[in-house]
């Protein structure tokens, strides 16, 4: 029934959609349900080249009775966050599916939403199975796919045990790479333009791509330095230097991105101009 959760018939028509490479949004539709329901099933049960009806209906039976089980005196309060209990888990499973969309396997995606949404900001190894429910092998191998992508650190807990926690700067590492990845492309296109002829169609849509990519991702650097500290502030403390959206100090630094002759240089050409 829309609005709880899923029955078996409503899993066997997401396999039968999914089987003729019908989007999650038209199979949403379909079933009466947010797409971001049908994503989230989709993703934490194998995936759309894998999923299965009858193993994701088991897999919510399993982890139904997981969550029936009482947790360790106290360890519930000190590595859950706050709030009711099942919309806690809908979010952490929504923000999963998303980490799996980017491309992290499911229970790495499992530890990452584990830290950021921890009240401690860190959790150690042992804390990571509880939470997740799944085996210190499994745990371990997730962490390492973190360290990899620089997704989490190591401190020194109590004794010799590690703790774990997700890198803030890695979002502003993120961006700074698709600036680069931007440029790249941009300085990619200006060499198409200069093979093909800046007085030919080609030439002409080359070069007025690689300007929007030079205005954007310029933009782009520039905002993520500036808002770099916020990653870091505590609370809802205002970041220093930082300009919030929409402000009267954030339009003005906006229209000062393409001041005096600059701007029709860095916009993309008309059609039919030649540079």
């Amino acid at each position: 029934m829309p609005g709880g959760r899923l029955t078996r018939q409503e899993r066997q028509q997401i396999a039968l959609g999914l089987a003729d490479d019908v989007p999650y949004a038209e199979i949403a539709r379909r079933l009466g349900r947010p797409t971001s329901t049908i994503t989230r099933e989709v993703l934490r049960n194998g995936g759309p080249g894998a999923y299965r009806a009858d193993l994701a209906q088991h897999a919510t039976e399993r982890r139904a009775r997981r969550r029936r089980q009482s947790p360790a005196p106290g360890s519930e309060t000190r590595t859950r966050p706050r709030g009711d209990a099942e919309a806690v888990r809908e979010y952490e499973e929504t923000f999963t599916a998303l980490f799996m969309q980017q491309g992290l396997p499911r229970i790495a995606a499992g530890v990452l939403t584990c830290l950021y949404t921890s009240d401690a900001g860190s959790l150690t190894a042992a804390e990571l199975v509880q939470r997740l429910q799944v085996s210190p092998a499994s745990i371990s191998k997730a962490i390492a796919t973190l360290e990899t992508h620089g997704l989490v650190l190591r401190e020194r807990g109590e004794g010799r045990r590690e703790r774990y926690l997700a890198d803030g700067d890695v979002w502003y590492e993120s961006v700074a790479a698709a600036a680069r990845s931007n440029a790249q492309l941009a300085e990619t296109a200006r060499q198409g333009v200069h093979l093909l002829g800046r007085d030919t169609p080609a030439g002409t849509r080359l070069e007025n791509m690689a300007r929007f990519l030079d205005f954007v991702g310029e933009s782009i650097a520039r905002a993520a330095e500036q808002a770099r500290e916020i990653l870091h502030a505590p609370g809802d403390a205002p970041a220093t230097g930082a300009v919030a959206p929409g402000s009267r100090n954030d339009r003005g630094d906006a229209d000062q991105l393409h001041p005096g002759t600059d701007a029709p240089d860095r916009r993309p050409a008309s059609a039919g101009q030649t540079g």
